[in-house]
């Protein structure tokens, strides 16, 4: 006898990974999987529910999740025949650029409320009933930021960092109940969400920024930030087919790096782990060899600069 579909609560579906996510798992050849696929507005669901075709009321239903919102959690689990959820995909996110001066604290706590509480809010609501059954699979799309800082983008990487020591503790405990996470660490990823937040943010007003710190994020970052993702990014679909293979894996991996082009630039902290090689070449890379870092991008773009960097 076939197993009973597994259900999977994924949130953040409006667009980008989590569309993509819902999509690829609702079609999945063995249906092997009846997603639940959430966002914070229904207004935006129509996209969703057009990639899902014949999918949809089928093996992919579509709720309302605002991952800030206890009672929306609530709310949510308990439109879920049985209220048992399988495997959650922690995936909804905002970001956050810019000079930290120009920033507000209630614009970085939104961020960590988003990105960081509402992970923790869901997994709080789904864990009872893994522990129960013993047996579970938490995945959450972190990020490659979670493992490195990135300049300009302190609140948003701090939020990932956050997730990261959060979840990898969390994990130990899990194990005696045959629940595992995995941290899924996209680099880049090309999606309209990115493409638009760069956009508004490079001609947003950042009061109380010197004339300094404005030219070097307008001038250096965001010309670099653009090279980057048009370089290096990859498309949600990718990123999608990447998750898809570990909520299939019998022994999921505690985290899994989605993009093998971005290696190099991450290896760096892994070569010295005090952190000095990173912050050091990273600030001559952007602000005195930008040219040698574009031209180095391409080429990993290209597939012509491979090398394996080993950490001592």
């Amino acid at each position: 006898m076939a197993d009973a579909p597994r259900t999977v609560l994924i949130s953040g579906c409006s667009s980008g990974i989590g569309l993509e996510l819902a999509v690829q798992l609702a079609h999945d050849h063995r249906q092997r999987y009846q997603v639940v696929a959430t966002m914070r507005d229904l207004g935006k669901k129509g996209t969703l529910e057009e990639a899902a075709g014949d999918a949809l009321g089928q093996t992919l239903t579509v709720a309302q999740l605002d991952v800030c919102s206890d009672e929306s959690v609530a709310q949510c689990l308990s439109c879920i025949q049985g209220g048992e959820v399988d495997v959650l995909v922690n995936n909804a996110g905002v970001g956050l650029v810019g000079p930290l001066e120009g920033i507000s604290l209630a614009a970085m706590q939104n961020v960590f409320d988003t990105n960081f509480f509402g992970a923790v809010r869901l997994v709080r609501a789904v864990l009872p009933g893994m522990k129960r059954r013993r047996k579970g699979h938490i995945v959450v799309v972190s990020s490659v930021m979670g493992l490195q800082g990135v300049v300009f983008n302190e609140a948003y990487a701090a939020s990932k960092f956050a997730l990261e020591g959060f979840f990898e503790s969390l994990a130990v405990q899990l194990l005696q109940f045959n629940i595992f996470i995995t941290l899924v660490e996209p680099g880049p990823v090309v999606t309209e969400f990115e493409g638009k937040l760069l956009e508004q943010f490079s001609t947003a007003e950042f009061p109380d920024t010197d004339p300094d710190t404005l030219h070097y994020f307008r001038d250096f970052y965001l010309p670099t930030s653009r090279e980057l993702f048009h370089s290096i990014g990859q498309s949600p679909q990718d990123v999608a087919q990447v998750i898809v293979k570990v909520i299939g894996s019998t022994r999921p991996p505690l985290r899994r790096q989605t993009n093998a082009r971005y290696t190099p630039l991450a290896a760096l902290k892994a070569v010295d782990p005090s952190g000095s090689l990173y912050v050091r070449a990273t600030h001559c890379l952007l602000f005195r060899w930008t040219r040698l870092l574009n031209l180095g991008l391409r080429c990993l773009a290209c597939g012509c600069l491979r090398f394996r960097i080993w950490p001592r």
